[in-house]
């Protein structure tokens, strides 16, 4: 029996009839689907004034892991120190680079003047475990170590992400808190894959047929970043939901669409945060598919959730 699903957003259901679809990931898709240009970074840097800048920091085990930072041209002399957002991208643990979905926080480089620096994180099958989190702490890191050199305020690092990018972030943010550095002032986790069990129901929702992310893609990413782990072995790093532990956690912002896969466990982990005794903001767009606002911003429901995630971290920011 068909389980019965919300309905996509009108604007969203027309503009998704037009888009390729499908339902499964396999190794010889994913070897095409990597084969795609990169976001066009120079195109969306043409109308801002940006300076650019490209570095690598070593992770745990020595590689190097590249860095970009985005920062505002200085054009009338003032140097105060800047809000930073870090950026871990979406592509579901196995693809995508720096710039995927960058527009999203560029926008806030525009908005706030913020530094935005971007990890090229190493992706699964060729790493796995905990080798995704802990190069995207690396990079945190650095940030907070050369916060003065790169004009950065360390009391306004805010970590972010975009789906799997947003399961990095939330990563990331318990493993500052348990280690004790460096400071995170909040984390905004934009539909962010938190959970690699896949039995909400959500998940089973969103299972075989055409989508822009399934229970099967998810099912194929999880597979592929936890390798030969058993579930006793998941890190609560890897796979945030499993953390039993929330409080402590900087504020947070959650959003996600009511028409996508990770629609339940997100609502959970922003539950569990308040349960805990922090603060949490949760967003459910009705009608949304998995990365509308990224892959549509266009679109009504898009402009709204862009610009309401704007607007929390304008409060944030001025508070």
């Amino acid at each position: 029996m068909t389980t019965a699903r919300p309905p996509l957003d009108p604007e969203l259901h027309e503009l998704l009839a037009d888009m390729p679809l499908m339902s499964q990931l396999s190794p010889e898709i994913l070897a095409q689907l990597r084969q795609l240009p990169s976001t066009p970074i120079e195109s969306l840097l043409a109308h801002r004034q940006v300076d650019r800048r490209e570095i690598t920091v070593p992770a745990k085990d020595g590689v190097p892991i590249p860095l970009s930072v985005f920062s505002p041209a200085n054009t009338d002399g003032t140097t105060n120190a800047a809000p930073c957002i870090y950026w871990m991208h979406g592509g579901g643990m196995v693809m995508g680079d720096r710039f995927s979905q960058i527009d999203i926080p560029l926008e806030w480089l525009e908005e706030f003047g913020a530094v935005v620096v971007s990890v090229d994180y190493r992706l699964a099958p060729e790493a796995t475990g905990t080798a995704l989190v802990d190069d995207c702490y690396q990079g945190l890191q650095w940030i907070a170590e050369h916060s003065e050199e790169l004009g950065i305020d360390p009391a306004r690092i805010v970590v972010a992400g975009a789906s799997a990018g947003g399961g990095l972030a939330a990563g990331v943010t318990l493993l500052a808190r348990d280690l004790g550095t460096p400071a995170i002032a909040a984390q905004i986790l934009t539909c962010p894959m938190l959970d690699h069990r896949n039995t909400s129901t959500s998940s089973r929702q969103y299972s075989d047929g055409p989508g822009v992310w399934t229970r099967e893609m998810n099912q194929f990413g999880w597979r592929a970043v936890l390798g030969d782990l058993t579930d006793d072995e998941v890190p609560e790093y890897v796979s945030p939901a499993l953390a039993e532990d929330l409080s402590g956690l900087p504020t947070t912002y959650i959003d996600t669409g009511s028409a996508e896969v990770f629609r339940d466990e997100d609502t959970d982990y922003a539950t569990r945060i308040w349960a805990a005794g922090g603060q949490a903001e949760l967003h459910i767009w009705a009608g949304g598919f998995h990365g509308f606002d990224a892959l549509y911003p266009q679109a009504n429901i898009s402009v709204t959730a862009r610009r309401t995630r704007t607007e929390w971290l304008a409060r944030l920011l001025t508070a």
